[in-house]
């Protein structure tokens, strides 16, 4: 690259090179844009709107529209957009990802393309990493949008899914949500039974912060929206119990490069015995779960891989070390850790709807993305995203010193190291920041700190809650702060500590001495009742106060060396490395650096620690010297890059296998969202009819000859759709029988039979005095029918590509490729699935009942009944009653898709054509039924109820026979 670089030159320093000009442009701008009034700044957004509607471009529109923006900000926030921001803004409108490090203020840089974007009215995203940083910006930097007369929108896990809050946040001109809130939207969107239950929208231009983290670190885990399956969890127990008295290296293998867990042939034959069982391999589902717990034993460690919270077990990201609320490891794996830590077991889970970020961000028509460390994940993001990286200048030169490693031998002596320089960094008043890799590490640090008598905050999964405040202060004289890896925080550590977060404290003091109350023995009622009663003009010289004890403490952290930050392990990427380093020498603060590595490191255990732990032995070196070599270091960076490379294969192969799944689920969600946007299915379920028709027929008549052809499973067939077929149909001589003419001669029959039906329900309707005509019933009869039996055949699809996908590695020892064979099969799959479809959809569409709704009436009402059909009369308070119910509960059909927040609940089919209060108030409906007659044949005590009820029959009609 250096060679091409000389010839070809910096393309990156090009990029700027083109930039610049621009950013001349709207500096040149700003003192018209001083001399306007507020309102005639605000004007100007209706300006460039009237200006886009007239033919104008964004591009055109970008200098002038920056400029705005600028002077907005410098308004209402006080904060003037520095050059090299404008150049990061430029970067984003052209979608690009724009790498700024730490401290250059990348939340006011993204304020600028999701104004100029927003202008054109189809709705921008500002994508977040949690709630607390997407609710901080739409407060900080919504109010310049606001301003400048734009909506703004937040989308918070709290908000219920498809409420009319989440609805009008997504209808705002710029919508600020964490990426897993807009994933499981995407997914929910395209679950819901009518168009008005969506809340999205489309997705047009999105902005995401910490790119790299949302696209490349949790590029491998799957948005998975799933419902509990009934399984019994006294096998997730047994195993438990039983794993656990395997012995390693003799039983069970682990091997930490790949990082699995292999069974012997001693540890199969111990926990056959254990067990009681004599072949352990005859039951698949009994090998399941050996594997899953002694993954669960040998790979996942609490407080490192996952936590326990209130009885639940957490997933940690291993990347950030945040809690992954509603996040949990797939088939079985999770329960096997329930079962292994002793709490609550879980049902598992099938999968309703699935998505990953690289998919799910890719359906953006333009995507645009910032950090401070992209670069080392150029190719990824060029290959994967179509998105280029661009380095922007610091606004002021770093002035961090990053050190070479200290390697020490041993864990336990690395860590007496860190503690002593601990100690002695902050007690000469300079603040440090230790990053660890792990809840469990973080914890240990923080022993032994105490047990010195070092005082310091933690910041870690378990203390998620305090991360901003404690984040802000990191900065002040001799603060010690130990957080697991830091990536994504989105709060800039000021040096001298944040005023706004001590201003309460010198307030509260002052109000009490002003009552002569001590403030050190005050209570808390007492506190709050002190803030309570502060005037403006109070808290105003209080913040002053802050504001002048944060700058000599400044000072102070200044001539001490300035932030410090300790790493205790080297990461596997060298990229969460950068992260850490990157919390200092911000905007040309000073700061320093250093990584305290051990030999029995993971990194340094999976690549080349031999030779290291050789050198160390020759030259006689004990636990607490360390080894300060910048080969060593070299060496380290090395592995790293060889895991990066390792980890980027893993992400490429899951997205070319989710890309298969992509184009499918493509397909399906824009079916069935052309379903829902179509009042009348009628034409499309006739076509489906003649389609399915044709099939029996040819599946039935392979032969060559006529009188060869089934001619009685053709029959079998329309009798058990209620279709008569007369005998006028077959000639005296067969053989002159034409299959084409038979095909249209059954199709029409099969038209004619649903028309007769048509008109038995539209003769119901207007006997039992509905709130509807029996064409509205039927009406929506097909939709929903059409709706609920591609939902449940496509959660079926899924589910079997999964298995498929997970065994289709072993096509690679018969030396063919696993993802060509996977792509042929998947391929072969879907055209399965479209024909079952079909079918099923002109199987219920024969068969199911439908119910109407009736009003209450002095006299009473009869359930009615025709010779095809059984017409049901029931209600709801949208006035139109659903057949599937019956369906769903018999198993025939799914019940609605689970949300992430919980199990699948019951389904609620009813459905009118404006929801409630969109029609006059009928008089209130009665729900009558008339179930179909028994069923001929045995029916399971268990099995669903031949009424419809829902219930088993067991509980329903199997009751009253009983007795």
């Amino acid at each position: 690259m250096n060679i091409f670089t000389r010839i070809l030159g910096d393309p990156n320093e090009k990029e700027l090179k083109r930039i610049r000009p621009i950013v001349e442009r709207i500096n040149s701008l700003e003192d018209e844009m001083m001399a306007l009034s507020d309102e005639d700044l605000r004007a100007q957004t209706a300006e460039f709107k009237q200006l886009l509607e007239n033919g104008s471009t964004l591009d055109d529109l970008l200098p002038e529209a920056f400029a705005t923006v600028r002077e907005a900000s410098r308004r209402v926030n006080g904060m003037r957009h520095f050059d090299v921001q404008l150049i990061g803004g430029v970067v984003l409108h052209e979608g690009k990802i724009s790498e700024m490090r730490t401290g250059e203020g990348k939340t006011l840089v993204a304020t600028l393309p999701s104004y100029l974007n927003a202008l054109e009215g189809r709705g921008v995203h500002v994508v977040t990493v949690n709630d607390y940083l997407a609710r901080r910006d739409r407060d900080w930097m919504g109010r310049i949008h606001e301003f400048l007369g734009l909506d703004v929108g937040v989308i918070l896990t709290t908000q219920t899914p498809h409420s009319a809050e989440r609805r009008s946040a997504y209808a705002a001109d710029i919508t600020y949500a964490t990426n897993n809130e807009l994933g499981f939207d995407y997914l929910r969107d395209n679950m819901v039974l009518e168009l008005q239950q969506k809340v999205q929208g489309d997705l047009n231009y999105a902005i995401v912060d910490e790119v790299d983290n949302i696209l490349i670190d949790e590029a491998r885990t799957p948005l998975i929206i799933s419902g509990q399956a009934e399984e019994s969890v006294d096998l997730y127990v047994k195993f438990a119990k039983a794993v656990p008295r395997l012995r390693a290296e003799t039983d069970y293998t682990v091997d930490e490069k790949s990082k699995t867990a292999q069974i012997t042939e001693d540890g199969i034959d111990r926990i056959e015995k254990l067990m009681g069982l004599r072949n352990i391999y005859n039951d698949m589902e009994l090998t399941r779960h050996l594997e899953n717990a002694l993954k669960a034993m040998a790979l996942f460690h609490r407080d490192k891989e996952y936590i326990i919270r209130d009885g639940e077990v957490l997933i940690v990201d291993e990347f950030t070390g945040r809690v992954l609320p509603g996040r949990r490891y797939s088939e079985g794996l999770h329960q096997a850790i329930e079962a292994k830590e002793g709490v609550a077991i879980q049902r598992e889970n099938h999968t309703m709807a699935t998505i990953t970020f690289q998919n799910f961000f890719r359906l953006y028509d333009k995507l645009s993305g910032m950090t401070g460390t992209a670069l080392t994940e150029a190719e990824e993001f060029e290959k994967i995203y179509k998105l280029d990286v661009i380095t922007i200048p610091t606004n002021k030169p770093i002035a961090r010193q990053d050190f070479v490693d200290y390697i020490y031998s041993s864990a336990e002596g690395k860590y007496r190291a860190v503690v002593a320089e601990i100690k002695d960094r902050s007690e000469h008043g300079q603040p440090v920041l230790v990053g660890t890799t792990s809840v469990e590490v973080s914890e240990h640090l923080s022993r032994l700190l105490n047990q010195d008598g070092v005082r310091h905050n933690v910041l870690n999964a378990k203390q998620h809650a305090r991360e901003a405040l404690v984040v802000a202060q990191a900065g002040r004289s001799g603060a010690v702060t130990i957080a697991t890896n830091m990536a994504g925080r989105g709060t800039d550590i000021v040096l001298g500590g944040s005023p706004s977060g001590i201003v309460d404290d010198i307030l509260a003091e002052r109000m009490l001495r002003e009552q002569e109350i001590d403030p050190t023995k005050a209570t808390l009622d007492e506190r709050v009742e002190a803030l309570a009663a502060a005037t403006d003009e109070q808290r105003e010289a209080a913040l002053e106060e802050a504001k002048r004890l944060c700058d000599a403490d400044r000072e102070k952290v200044v001539d001490a060396g300035g932030l410090y930050i300790i790493g205790t392990e080297r990461h596997e990427s060298r990229r969460i490395d950068n992260q850490l380093r990157g919390r200092s020498g911000r905007q040309g603060d000073p700061g320093e650096s250093r990584f305290f590595v051990s030999m029995e490191d993971e990194l340094m255990r999976r690549f080349g620690s031999d030779r290291v732990a050789g050198l160390m032995q020759r030259m006689g070196m004990d636990d607490d010297m360390p080894l300060e070599s910048g080969t060593v270091t070299k060496m380290i960076e090395q592995a790293q890059t060889k895991v990066e490379a390792y980890n980027f294969d893993i992400r490429k192969n899951v997205v070319e296998y989710d890309d298969v799944i992509a184009r499918q689920r493509e397909v399906v969600y824009k079916d069935r969202t052309a379903v829902l946007e179509r009042a009348d299915m009628r034409e499309r379920l006739l076509q489906m009819m003649d389609s399915v028709v044709k099939r029996v027929v040819e599946v039935h008549t392979i032969a060559n000859m006529p009188e060869d052809w089934d001619l009685d499973g053709v029959v079998h067939q329309f009798d058990a759709w209620g279709v008569h077929v007369p005998d006028e149909v077959f000639p005296e001589q067969i053989n002159r029988l034409k299959r084409d003419d038979f095909i249209a001669t059954l199709q029409e029959l099969a038209r004619e039979q649903y028309a007769r039906k048509e008109e038995a329900v539209d003769q119901a309707a207007d006997q039992a005095h509905a709130i509807e005509s029996g064409e509205f019933f039927m009406r929506q009869f097909e939709r929903q029918v059409i709706l609920y039996v591609l939902d449940s055949l496509w959660r079926d699809h899924i589910d079997q590509l999964d298995v498929m996908r997970s065994g289709i590695g072993l096509r690679g020892l018969a030396q063919r490729d696993p993802l060509v064979e996977f792509k042929r099969e998947a391929f072969n799959l879907f055209d399965q699935f479209k024909l079952e479809t079909e079918r099923q959809i002109v199987d219920y569409a024969f068969k199911a009942p439908v119910q109407i709704t009736v009003m209450e009436a002095p006299q009473p009402q009869i359930a009615m009944r025709t010779n095809a059909d059984v017409i049901e009369n029931s209600g709801n308070e949208f006035g139109v009653a659903n057949e599937v119910a019956a369906l769903a509960a018999s198993g025939a059909l799914p019940q609605l898709p689970a949300t992430p927040q919980g199990p699948a609940q019951p389904a609620d089919l009813a459905l009118g054509p404006g929801g409630p209060g969109k029609r006059p108030a009928p008089a209130q409906p009665r729900p009558i039924s008339a179930g179909p007659p028994p069923p001929q044949h045995k029916i399971g005590r268990n099995d669903p109820c031949y009424c419809g009820s829902g219930k088993k029959y067991k509980m329903c009609h199997g009751r009253q026979a009983s007795s």
